[in-house]
């Protein structure tokens, strides 16, 4: 990200009101888009089966030795499923202090703190030495990038020589008509989504070949659905710990991403990329 980009990610999730949204009513450990099948399954169920919808993807590679890192790895629960699962080491690599700081105390509770090490920083610039991973995981976190080739660029140099990467991320279609995400795009403080092709031609520039895609885009406009729901249904109660200008805000900011969803100019699913 840039500077400013990286500055706003940072204060929002690090602010109170961010922090109880996201806990409370997102999802709590998995703070991402779930798969919801059935339909009426809660949303950390959901969440939850997103997490081993892509470990069963990857789940060759996961073993004792295995050496992941999660980018943008929120409070950690996709970690904590990796390490007590298949007993693997997991980094956890985070831009806010305020979620790592809840993601070491659950590692702690759950007593997984020997398996998985939580690094508070920008996943731009990565702290690691070349080929330092066996897998890198992430989940809805890519997007927030004002840098997406550098990231792709820097994913690429830690990953082993039979490394993979596996992601998860809103995106907008391959096909999206020009200037209809702009309010989104705003919400976000960015200028663009990114794209399957995108990324699929990012990942060939930094030495990755693609594997495959799994189409979720169905479920996108069900989570921010479901979300949104919430937040106007508990209101009066979620005001007592989040302000009502976030609520606000964050009810019209999901109705953003509902109608993109349900227009089709929005896509989201689990993209898997290996070391060539």
């Amino acid at each position: 990200m840039n500077l400013a980009s990286t500055e706003k990610a940072k204060v929002y999730y690090n602010s109170s009101d961010a922090d109880e949204f996201y806990f409370h009513v997102w999802g709590g450990e998995d703070i991402h888009i779930g798969l919801y099948d059935p339909m009426e399954i809660p949303i950390r169920e959901a969440s939850r089966k997103t997490v081993q919808a892509m470990a069963d993807q990857v789940s060759h590679l996961l073993n004792s030795k295995t050496k992941v890192l999660d980018l943008g790895s929120g409070y950690g629960g996709a970690a904590r499923y990796l390490a007590q699962t298949y007993q693997c080491e997991v980094t956890c690599f985070n831009l806010s202090e305020v979620e790592n700081q809840r993601n070491r105390e659950m590692n702690q509770k759950a007593k997984l703190s020997h398996l998985i090490d939580v690094i508070d920083g920008n996943f731009e610039d990565l702290p690691f030495e070349d080929s330092s991973f066996d897998l890198i995981w992430s989940e809805d976190a890519i997007l927030h990038s004002s840098e997406k080739p550098r990231v792709f660029t820097e994913i690429s140099r830690i990953l082993s020589q039979s490394g993979e990467l596996i992601f998860t991320d809103p995106m907008q279609a391959d096909d999206c008509p020009t200037g209809v995400l702009q309010a989104i795009y705003d919400r976000i403080h960015l200028d663009s989504l990114g794209s399957v092709n995108y990324y699929k031609i990012l990942a060939e520039e930094s030495g990755l070949s693609y594997n495959k895609f799994t189409d979720y885009t169905k479920y996108l406009p069900v989570h921010y659905d479901r979300v949104r729901k919430i937040l106007i249904k508990e209101k009066l109660q979620l005001k007592t710990k989040i302000s009502e200008e976030f609520l606000d805000r964050m009810i019209q900011g999901l109705g953003h991403w509902v109608e993109g969803g349900t227009k089709g100019y929005l896509c989201w699913g689990i993209l898997h990329f290996c070391k060539k």
